[in-house]
């Protein structure tokens, strides 16, 4: 009968696929051709699973390695031990049609202590035939050979032999009957002669390799997937990771195109996020720009918004906090700041004001005219009260090369200004002192400006700037959300927690 065989520990052998698993036998089921594992161990290792079934195709070696004798009271969790002690040996068979195995074991008595045999001696101990199945004495032999020439036996026993061989090593001293019976299981552990140990190493790679943590793990997901508990995945589903700055909620797809613009762009351009943000013409920008003063937004807060932008960037650019540090005061960085006499050499005097506010060397040019703008006075008139220095001539700018050049010479009108001698001096300067550039708002004809930049900063939205406006950064003026849609621009804000953002050719 089938359930002869429940409570007896087997080792089943399931090919190189799926391994060697023991464990004690819950239930043999005739007509499914199944048998299952309480407290089953996969290749050595516990497996985190509480039973296993097996088919019996998926058999293709069965060993016994202890039948349940009458009164036998050891638990499933004694599989380990059992192993360790050897007390019993079983019959290397192949699987029945109804799925179990034959078996062969050696008697165990659960009333006295059993005598481990000595490996030498395994193949004189007698065999008692399992009831179910008889096996002759030559086939047991080989058996028995063949299990005490495996890894696991030589394993055990260069570990028991090692301990004996170990200097400091005492033996407890025990009085009584049971003293008698430990030294004579201690000579049958520990008694081989040295000659008799195996010369071979512990193959680490080779047992590592049994270990398939895929069947593993897919054996614990089918089983859950039974029982109707929560999975808790397999090593291939790959958990989606995301940034510091994004929500892991999403209760809506997310809109890449929040800014459309009334003509077709020119040139558009995407943000760190992947928002799409296009170009508008010079008249629209323009007009953005007027319709924005006309509601409050005036020139002077531009301009202040302007600076603080472009100065953030600058001191980013210089080397942020590891450059402008109290304890690098020998290392003051230089910034050579080049402006116009208009609306957008304002735009940099604001901005050297507050780069010299933070303990940044600045060298402010600007031409001598006789009459000069509104805006332009008030922000030199900030600018006196710092630390920067003022010069009107090429000859006072420095020789060496400088930390970074702020370009505000071009604008985008008064193009006869491309024409002055100190005009052409300063472009001349700066394209020798070899030190890069970052222009503020540059016009948009790339043949206009005389200095190659290698970053430039946009207002509010980009113009259709050409390759030599290096590369492009977007800072945010204020322009309220009303004033795009008044004139024209459908627009959501691209800038996010930052006033400052980089621009993507697309």
């Amino acid at each position: 009968m089938a359930t002869d065989w429940l409570g007896s520990i087997v080792s089943i052998n399931c090919g190189e696929s799926l391994g060697v698993y023991q464990g004690r036998v819950s239930a043999v089921d005739q007509v499914s051709q199944t048998i299952s594992l309480t407290r089953p161990f996969h290749n050595g290792v516990k497996c985190l699973v509480p039973e296993v079934t097996f088919r019996a195709g998926d058999i293709t070696e069965l060993k016994i390695l202890e039948i349940p004798g009458p009164g036998d009271s050891r638990q499933c969790g004694d599989l380990q031990q059992t192993e360790m002690g050897i007390p019993g040996v079983g019959c290397q068979v192949g699987p029945s049609q109804n799925g179990t195995g034959k078996v062969l074991k050696k008697p165990i008595s659960s009333s006295a202590p059993q005598n481990i045999p000595r490996r030498t001696d395994v193949k004189n101990q007698d065999v008692i035939i399992s009831p179910q199945q008889q096996c002759s004495k030559s086939y047991m032999d080989r058996h028995v050979e063949t299990l005490t020439q495996s890894k696991g036996f030589r394993r055990r026993h260069n570990s028991w032999s090692s301990s004996s061989r170990h200097p400091n090593q005492v033996t407890p001293k025990k009085s009584g009957l049971k003293n008698g019976q430990m030294k004579s299981k201690d000579d049958e552990c520990f008694g081989d002669d040295i000659d008799e140990i195996p010369d071979t190493d512990f193959d680490f790679e080779g047992n590592l390799a049994l270990f398939d943590k895929a069947a593993v793990f897919e054996e614990i997901e089918t089983y859950e997937r039974r029982s109707g508990t929560r999975s808790r995945g397999t090593p291939n589903e790959k958990p989606a990771r995301y940034r510091h700055d994004e929500n892991i909620l999403e209760s809506e797809p997310i809109v890449y195109r929040r800014i459309v613009v009334p003509q077709n762009a020119n040139k558009e351009f995407c943000t760190d996020s992947g928002l799409v943000v296009p170009s508008v013409s010079y008249e629209l920008h323009k007009k953005l720009l007027s319709v924005a003063e006309k509601h409050g937004l005036t020139l002077e807060r531009r301009l202040e918004m302007t600076g603080v932008c472009a100065s953030q960037m600058a001191l980013t650019l210089l080397g942020g906090p590891n450059r402008l540090n109290p304890k690098n005061v020998h290392q003051r960085p230089t910034v050579a700041l080049l402006c116009g006499p208009h609306v957008k050499g304002a735009q940099g005097i604001s901005c050297g004001r507050h780069l010299s506010n933070h303990d940044v060397h600045v060298i402010l040019f600007l031409p001598n005219f006789v009459k000069m703008l509104e805006s332009i006075t008030n922000e030199l008139n900030l600018f006196s009260k710092t630390q920067g220095q003022q010069v009107s001539s090429v000859r006072d700018l420095p020789d060496t090369p400088v930390d970074l050049v702020i370009n505000c010479l071009d604008c985008h009108e008064n193009a006869f200004l491309r024409d002055q001698p100190w005009y052409k001096a300063v472009v001349d300067w700066a394209n020798q002192n070899r030190a890069p550039v970052l222009s503020i708002d540059p016009p948009i004809n790339e043949m206009e400006q005389g200095i190659d930049a290698k970053w430039s900063l946009a207002l509010g939205l980009p113009l259709p700037l050409g390759e030599r406006a290096g590369r492009l950064y977007l800072c945010d003026i204020g322009i309220p959300q009303k004033v795009f849609q008044e004139v024209g621009i459908n627009y959501h804000s691209p800038f996010g927690c930052k006033f400052v953002i980089p621009l993507h050719s697309t």
